[in-house]
């Protein structure tokens, strides 16, 4: 073992710094709040438009509600590194909206003949409830220049657009019912009246439409109010405005109570993925909530398989970035998760091991074997690690882990380093450790 060097120490902490901003598992965002995803795939990269939180202040919204000024667009070609580009759409940009209105709630993005067509509600300056603009770009990164006026003969919020084999746009929205419109072809306007779709759950809160299409079916998914908090259903029919049969559940309600979620669904080199969104970094207040993505998968007959909610999320880590093991994909049962900074949870998070804990990560590329292992541990009393491939029940090491109070970026030597990919598993042997990061140099 040997202590890293300043300067090493120096880069050690800009990359973690940097991490926060860039790199995640779920959530898939660390520097700010987003809600509301709806994902997309333009030019082989994949794009996120979410909502994004803010905390309401007494001249900003409405205290102790959801408080949303502008938008940003995040995006990936890896599903680990995220991109910001940066806030794309603010409520003081748009002529008709409520520049103090605080609600630019859920949004979507679609293409068009080389054209971004940017759909967000919020609060106009001259009316009661919402109405929903378009922005349009020449990028899916923006910047998005809004329309002078939302669109006529809607009023609502969560706008989808889903745009059919045939080249017809179609545009969802909800506002107590959710309806279905069609758009002329230059995504602005209506070109039929609004209908309202039939047959789903007339009971309880449903909000959030997210279309899509595979393998000649249409599914109509979305939020809903069963019991006390919203849970993801969908519905199947045979065209884009139905009749749509309500077939299942998506996910479950919060196991801790986060009053809302919001879907989007996207296929991404050939794996389908489920879009959402979480209190992760507010625990305490729901109003406040952050993005996550899972796998999604189909039965035979179309239906869509249960998703569990991971904290792992998705993507294949690279060994050599900050792999942070406390998104686990499984972990012994007294194994604890906390916060780094409690005052702070944009710092993210530690796993806290105790002898005969274990913290599994599943999918690490070992690209090129690594000769050193570095991480940021603390062990009053000191620890002895023992690091393994799970996937193959295979050692890597063992590490003893000095006495130490405080947070220490260790560096160890790695014999007979491995390539592949590999599900990496920690274990306490004896005494007790609290984990921030790994990573193979």
């Amino acid at each position: 073992m040997r202590i890293p060097s300043k300067i090493t120490f120096i880069t050690l902490l800009a990359i973690c710094l940097n991490f926060f901003s860039i790199r995640a598992q779920n959530p898939l965002i660390l520097d700010q709040y987003t809600a509301d995803p709806t994902a997309r795939v333009f030019d082989g990269k994949l794009y996120v438009y979410p909502s994004h939180d803010i905390l309401c202040t007494e001249n900003k919204g409405r205290v102790g509600w959801f408080c949303m000024e502008d938008y940003h667009v995040f995006s990936s070609d890896n599903l680990t590194t995220w991109k910001d580009h940066g806030a794309i759409l603010s409520q003081t940009e748009v002529a008709w909206a409520d520049p103090s209105g605080y609600s630019m709630w859920a949004p979507d993005c679609v293409e068009r003949d080389g054209k971004y067509y940017f759909y967000f509600p919020t609060k106009p300056k001259d009316a009661k409830g919402f109405k929903i603009g378009v922005a349009i770009s020449d990028s899916p990164e923006g910047p998005f220049v809004p329309q002078e006026n939302p669109i006529a003969g809607v009023d609502g919020i969560d706008p989808n657009v889903f745009i059919d084999a045939d080249g017809q746009a179609y545009l969802y929205w909800s506002g107590g019912n959710i309806f279905v419109a069609k758009l002329k072809p230059n995504m602005t306007e209506l070109a039929s009246e609004p209908q309202v779709i039939a047959n789903l759950p007339q009971e309880g809160l449903k909000e959030g439409p997210f279309v899509f299409e595979r393998n000649g079916l249409y599914y109509l998914t979305y939020p809903h109010v069963e019991n006390k908090t919203e849970r993801l259903e969908y519905a199947m029919g045979p065209t884009p405005e139905g009749p749509f049969t309500v077939t299942g559940v998506i996910m479950d309600e919060s196991p801790t109570g986060c009053w809302t979620n919001h879907q989007s669904i996207v296929n991404f080199k050939d794996q389908w993925y489920l879009f959402y969104h979480h209190n992760d970094l507010s625990p305490d207040f729901d109003k406040n909530r952050s993005i996550r993505a899972d796998s999604l998968s189909f039965n035979r007959d179309g239906t869509i398989r249960k998703v569990q909610p991971t904290l792992r999320g998705i993507g294949i880590n690279k060994a050599t970035e900050t792999i942070q093991l406390d998104r686990y994909s499984s972990k012994s049962d007294s194994a604890a998760i906390q916060f780094n900074d409690p005052e702070t949870p944009f710092k993210g998070w530690h796993a806290v091991l105790s002898a005969g804990d274990f913290i599994r990560y599943n999918q690490v590329d070992f690209e090129s074997g690594r000769s050193e292992i570095l991480l940021r541990v603390k062990a009053e009393g000191g620890a002895v690690l023992e690091l393994s491939f799970a996937d193959t029940n295979k050692p890597i090491t063992k590490l003893n882990i000095p006495d130490s109070t405080g947070w220490s970026s260790l560096d160890f030597e790695l014999a007979n380093p491995e390539v592949g990919i590999h599900d990496l598993e920690i274990k306490v042997i004896s005494g007790a450790a609290a984990i921030d990061w790994i990573q193979f140099k």
